[in-house]
């Protein structure tokens, strides 16, 4: 009787489950805000609108004309005429813009991919041992971000001027022959201001990679000692995946001097000799104050500034996929 009663029980108790289960689940109460915190809410947007309104002001506002002068011819003087998609089409059909293009993707190695490369090499190297003079090291490595654009360029002017540092020290080894006026040279103009870039963004990653090596916890290296690591594979299984985070913000600022390089260029060869180191942004201010084609100049902005965004966007993805 009893087993026949316990029986009975399990049974409710299993129906009593199934029809729970079958009912459809509860949708969970959307718990409004309360007034004070949306009161908190508006306070601090209130807060921000002058900030904000700047901003808007300050670049949002210029941004937005510019993408609509981009659809115009305008010389910044007569009325302005619808061009369409024409000044975007530069970027095709003017040989000028491509080569200016392909300038770009050369100073992306010179100015990104070196620097990163040697300031990865010079930071695991120095910065977990106590070398002999690694701070007067960095401090040197790190001295052309202390220097002004102006002043780089114009140190550099000088080492490559056919009676300049550089020219001296080739003569006084016997290499009188690959003397030559570097900036006024077709084929070696491009490559020397790449060199003078690599030294500009040497230090600055050097320093970020440095100061990423030293939160690597000294632990990781110590157990790829012990399973017997050298050197190149602490490198690659320790340091190198410590560094991906700080990597993403290095390669993205590198490659952005890159993108947009100009002042180096137009205080030393101002894109010559003829068009042998022409950069858009060169060619950018050459439309907007030399031959003013106001439209053209504003187009060549809008694509380098979608560009930007688009590699910030991507380098960002991966280091969160990295992560």
């Amino acid at each position: 009787m009893a087993t026949l009663s316990k029986s009975r029980s399990l049974k409710a108790t299993a129906a009593s489950a199934g029809a729970e289960a079958a009912q459809p689940p509860r949708r969970a109460r959307r718990v409004r805000p309360s007034p004070h915190r949306r009161r908190r809410r508006w306070l601090g947007l209130a807060y921000l609108s002058p900030a904000l309104l700047l901003y808007a002001f300050v670049v949002l506002v210029p941004a937005g004309q510019g993408v609509q002068l981009s659809f115009y011819h305008w010389d910044g003087v007569t009325s302005a005429t619808w061009a369409g998609f024409a000044n975007y089409s530069g970027f095709v059909s003017d040989p000028t813009l491509r080569q200016a293009v392909v300038h770009t993707l050369y100073f992306i190695v010179f100015f990104s991919i070196l620097p990163i490369t040697l300031g990865m090499a010079s930071a695991a190297l120095t910065a977990r041992k106590d070398v002999r003079g690694g701070g007067v090291y960095r401090w040197i490595i790190f001295l052309p971000q202390v220097l002004t654009p102006a002043v780089a360029a114009v140190v550099w002017k000088r080492i490559y001027a056919p009676d300049g540092p550089l020219n001296s020290v080739l003569s006084a080894f016997g290499l009188g022959g690959l003397t030559r006026g570097w900036l006024g040279d077709f084929t070696w103009a491009l490559p020397a201001l790449g060199l003078a870039g690599t030294w500009g963004a040497f230090g600055l990653c050097m320093v970020l990679f440095g100061a990423a090596i030293q939160n690597i916890p000294s632990e990781l290296y110590d157990a790829a000692r012990m399973d017997g690591a050298g050197a190149i594979r602490e490198f690659f299984t320790v340091t190198l995946p410590g560094l991906r985070g700080q990597l993403a913000v290095v390669l993205t600022l590198t490659v952005l001097g890159a993108i947009r390089v100009f002042d180096i260029v137009w205080l030393t060869t101002k894109g010559g000799p003829g068009t042998s180191t022409i950069t858009p942004t060169v060619v950018l201010y050459q439309r907007a104050f030399a031959n003013p084609d106001i439209g053209a100049a504003s187009a060549i902005g809008v694509v380098l500034a979608l560009v930007s965004l688009i590699v910030s966007l991507v380098v960002v993805k991966l280091s969160e996929g990295d992560d």
